[in-house]
């Protein structure tokens, strides 16, 4: 059995997260997604506008996935350890990068095969939420 893994915030959930999600569990035949706890986004300089129990039951809801477990940290190779997934699904915005190929010879050394998707042109939760603070007449980084 293969088993995939991907994480990420999943706030303000759209087109691009479902994408990467269906096109994802393609690839394994059990896709484990990490969701990232709120105090991590805001270790990251960010604030989710869904609060994280929302958005682990939205991804935990989705057909494409198996399984939704909290992301406490950064490491991700630790965590594909200790779910026993070989392959990591990750958007194709750290491709070619210094810090993403020294990450592919630790996970390669690990037997974890990196996955690069690429991320859907036009959408994102940052631009939706600087949309959503717009048509509220908001400035941006006010809540």
């Amino acid at each position: 059995m293969t088993i995939g893994y991907t994480a990420g915030v999943f706030d303000l959930f759209h087109i691009g997260h479902l994408t990467l999600l269906k096109n994802a569990k393609g690839l394994c035949d059990k896709l484990i997604v990490g969701v990232t706890v709120d105090e991590l986004v805001t270790y990251k300089g960010k604030h989710a506008i869904i609060p994280f129990s929302d958005r682990i039951e939205i991804v935990r809801s989705i057909r494409y996935v198996d399984a939704a477990v909290p992301q406490y940290d950064m490491d991700k190779l630790t965590m594909c350890k200790k779910l026993g997934a070989s392959i990591l699904f990750v958007g194709d915005d750290w491709y070619g990068t210094d810090k993403w190929r020294e990450y592919e010879k630790e996970f390669a050394e690990a037997g974890v095969r990196i996955v690069y998707f690429p991320y859907t042109r036009g959408v994102s939760s940052t631009q939706v939420s600087k949309a959503l603070a717009a048509v509220r007449g908001e400035t941006e980084g006010a809540k």
